[in-house]
């Protein structure tokens, strides 16, 4: 944007910043301090941090619809393209179209010609359906192999999709088993860090779980992980991950979907990052 006036001098945003240069046009290293509080600083700090906000409510609503599921109509993605914040976080992204075959990755969108894909010939085409979707990896048959051509195409996803850690429900599992072990016992010192971890990682704590809702196959299925719910000053560690369904009942791990099963799976596994390692080495 361009430079607004403030008093003797003028300032612009820059990369999310306010910058300032003086009468001579000489760019300053910083804001003179005496312009804290002009109209136009605050203003454009103001719109700074709206300007923040929607970026990351972009990438929010675009990693929403690829862990939901969710059918998005291609006038949608065309309509919200021009605006850069819409189109860092859909950019590059593995779209699929009907059949939940893959199209190809997501580099334009037009209103009259659609949207515009690198397919996976390396070709650039142009598609017209009514709606795509933007898949879970986990729901993709050949990641492996989409990963290593995003890499040859020097893809960079705002929006974690083909480099998004995953994790595939075992072929066989204990139809009478309701929980998973394998991130329990992560302990922590005070229970106000498990509680701050898991809000730094996106995920809601409700009830002394970390919760995260996924809606699959048009069923909603929570993932919840026990992290307490006591004196926040206390030791805790991670409890075991278990899913519920839409009534709130537990779920089997037989009934749990891949994407209920991936995401939940990579919530425990995050939370058990932050453990204390120290302990751990002093109790070998």
């Amino acid at each position: 944007m361009g430079w607004v006036a403030a008093g003797d001098y003028e300032i612009a945003l820059d990369d999310g910043k306010v910058v300032c240069r003086n009468a001579a046009g000489r760019r300053l290293k910083s804001v003179p301090a005496r312009l804290a509080d002009d109209p136009a600083v605050v203003g454009l700090r103001q719109l700074a941090e709206w300007l923040e906000r929607h970026e990351r409510q972009c990438l929010a609503d675009v990693e929403r619809w690829m862990t939901r599921s969710l059918p998005v109509p291609s006038a949608v993605v065309a309509r919200v393209w021009p605006d850069p914040a819409w189109q860092a976080a859909l950019r590059d992204l593995v779209v699929t179209g009907p059949g939940g075959r893959v199209a190809g990755f997501l580099r334009d969108a037009d209103p009259e010609r659609g949207l515009g894909l690198v397919d996976l010939d390396g070709d650039t085409v142009r598609i017209t359906p009514e709606t795509v979707h933007i898949p879970h990896p986990v729901l993709l048959e050949d990641l492996a192999e989409l990963r290593e051509f995003a890499v040859e195409l020097g893809v960079e996803q705002r929006a974690q999709q083909l480099f998004r850690e995953v994790w595939h429900r075992p072929a066989a599992v204990d139809a009478r088993s309701t929980q998973v072990e394998d991130y329990a016992g992560g302990s922590f010192k005070e229970l106000r860090f498990l509680h701050g971890r898991a809000a730094q990682l996106g995920y809601r704590v409700r009830g002394g779980h970390a919760v995260c809702s996924v809606l699959e196959d048009g069923r909603t299925a929570e993932a919840r992980v026990w992290i307490g719910d006591y004196e926040s000053y206390e030791e805790t560690e991670t409890g075991p991950l278990a899913w519920a369904g839409p009534s709130g009942g537990t779920l089997r791990l037989d009934q749990v979907g891949p994407v209920a099963w991936s995401e939940g799976m990579r919530m425990a596994a995050s939370l058990y990052a932050g453990r204390d390692i120290e302990d751990e080495e002093q109790a070998a």
